[in-house]
């Protein structure tokens, strides 16, 4: 046995019954050797796995749950298997963990502690969804989830418009399911009509949309993102 094990990041499906399109060999080949991991959901970690058919005991995997309530001290002892020599993955609940996903606490602590830390190629929705927006790839922010609060929500929106139009930058943000529709009718009544906003749901997924259009355009779009995972990205510039 090594000295100390590899943290591989591996990257899940963003929709359901599609691990055969867009996981890749290099994926498969870790995780068919990988027994350790550190998830945030068990269950359907489990059942990702065992969409990849690679004939594994899917009941004897070690699973240890990681989430955003994790502690330091917590997830160094997650880790104690790496430190024996175990290799480790990281999986999060959709595409690749530690982008907006706490498996980045992991890789921190990973790095802090001398793990060699290996990221596999997978899908993104963030990055998918900036590829096919034709909107500025060069400078970007991904702000996550915006307020809740309608007030908040609206001046976040204001000022992601105005560092968009000054710095020519794109602004990429999401919300959760349930909400993307009110979402969307924000963005129409508070951004300028010129100002470009692309709609991406369900990417990679059987109802894949993405569409970018000015504000203006999306007025006249009836389009429902109800419960459909989606990003938003807006440029002004």
């Amino acid at each position: 046995m090594k000295e100390e094990g590899i943290l591989y990041l591996i990257p899940n499906v963003l929709a359901d019954n599609t691990a055969q399109s867009v996981i890749s060999p290099q994926v498969r080949e870790v995780v068919k050797h990988t027994t350790h991991y550190l998830v945030e959901n068990p269950r359907s970690a489990r059942r990702y796995i065992s969409s990849l058919k690679l004939d594994l005991s899917i009941p004897s995997l070690q699973m240890e749950t990681l989430d955003k309530n994790s502690t330091e001290h917590q997830i160094k002892e997650l880790l104690g298997p790496a430190f024996k020599g175990h290799d480790m993955g990281i999986i999060s609940e959709a595409g690749c963990p530690g982008i907006a996903d706490p498996g980045a606490l992991a890789v921190a602590s990973a790095h802090a502690n001398g793990l060699r830390v290996v990221p596999l190629p997978g899908p993104s929705s963030i990055f998918l969804a900036l590829m096919a927006s034709g909107f500025n790839g060069q400078s970007f922010t991904f702000s996550g989830y915006l307020p809740i609060e309608k007030k908040a929500r609206i001046e976040a929106i204001k000022q992601m418009e105005k560092d968009s139009l000054r710095n020519t930058r794109t602004q990429i943000f999401m919300e959760t399911p349930f909400r993307n529709n009110q979402l969307l009718e924000d963005l129409k009544n508070t951004l300028h009509p010129g100002t470009l906003l692309c709609v991406a749901k369900d990417i990679t997924g059987a109802g894949e949309f993405i569409r970018s259009r000015t504000v203006a355009e999306w007025k006249k779009t009836t389009v429902d993102l109800h419960k459909v995972p989606t990003i938003f990205l807006v440029y002004a510039a």
